[in-house]
């Protein structure tokens, strides 16, 4: 009986340690979610008749977004977006970049602080840095650059929008990768390299048969924290690009803020977070899935 009420009287203490991030949870997370379903079905909007007396007009939201050859766009650049930048980019240099730390190469701290220091400046902050080095005329940065080389300066966040946004979502990410990528690598015990060089192994070989196999349990949670947070990305996007040049960098969340409070339609901008709140939530369990994880 003792024993019992220890525990019931820890279980209560948990629970008050937890309640404040449980509150923070429900206000910030669980009740937005919420009324975001809610208003996806209403006609809820910030001007007209529908802002005075909004009414539940049901699934047309939904209709009206599966028929809206803009939201298929913005659902096309948001999948090459987050393939180029999180899947591809940041996957590949911020794994470069963890296994070069490992090495005892000189600088290294030096290395890390330039990998690190793309965090440190806001969203917006690094947007207008890098408007400053695309933006087209003969003194932008990039075209001072090119034309050493004898190529032709350009509008680069005009004439190459989407994958300017990639390389500039991928600088920023980097550091993020290579700290969880570092994280999985330190798992890997070093007898195990040591025995592979002594059986003969090449580097190229232990890296396929040995660093990514452990380090796959790593890597699928990496992805998914990468793609999840790249779907949500706006502030950096917003600030380089707005969208354009004619929707072709109008990303999921430009989409919604468009939609809620450019063309003043909060229900059907709720509807198309809806959806892509659903899309994050069948990337985590098709992640949890593939780790072989139950929930």
């Amino acid at each position: 009986m003792a024993r019992n009420s220890h525990e019931k009287r820890a279980e209560r203490q948990w629970l008050l340690i937890l309640l404040p991030s449980l509150v923070l949870l429900l206000a910030f997370v669980i009740y937005p979610a919420l009324y975001s379903i809610y208003l996806s079905f209403t006609n809820e909007a910030l001007t007209g008749a529908a802002a005075l007396r909004p009414r539940f007009v049901g699934f047309r939201n939904y209709t009206r977004l599966f028929n809206d050859a803009k939201f298929w766009n913005s659902l096309f650049v948001t999948f090459v977006f987050v393939i180029g930048s999180a899947v591809i980019g940041q996957f590949v240099l911020g794994l470069i970049s963890a296994i070069a730390l490992r090495r005892p190469i000189r600088f290294r701290r030096v290395f890390s602080s330039i990998i690190l220091l793309p965090n440190a400046a806001p969203e917006v902050v690094a947007g207008f840095m890098w408007i400053s080095m695309l933006a087209g005329g003969d003194n932008a940065t990039l075209s001072r650059i090119v034309s050493f080389f004898g190529i032709t300066p350009a509008d680069w966040l005009q004439v190459f929008p989407l994958s300017m946004i990639i390389v500039v979502n991928t600088w920023r990410g980097i550091a993020t990768a290579m700290i969880l990528l570092t994280a999985g690598l330190s798992t890997i015990p070093a007898e195990i390299y040591e025995a592979a060089r002594m059986d003969g192994a090449t580097p190229s070989q232990m890296f396929r048969r040995i660093t990514l196999p452990l380090m796959m349990p790593t890597i699928l949670l990496y992805m998914l924290i990468s793609a999840v947070s790249t779907i949500a990305v706006f502030g950096l996007v917003y600030a380089l690009t707005r969208g354009g040049p004619g929707g072709a960098t109008e990303v999921v969340s430009i989409y919604i803020y468009n939609q809620s409070f450019t063309s003043f339609q909060l229900g059907y901008g709720a509807a198309v977070a809806v959806v892509a709140l659903v899309i994050s939530l069948i990337l985590g369990i098709a992640y949890v899935r593939a780790m072989k994880v139950e929930v």
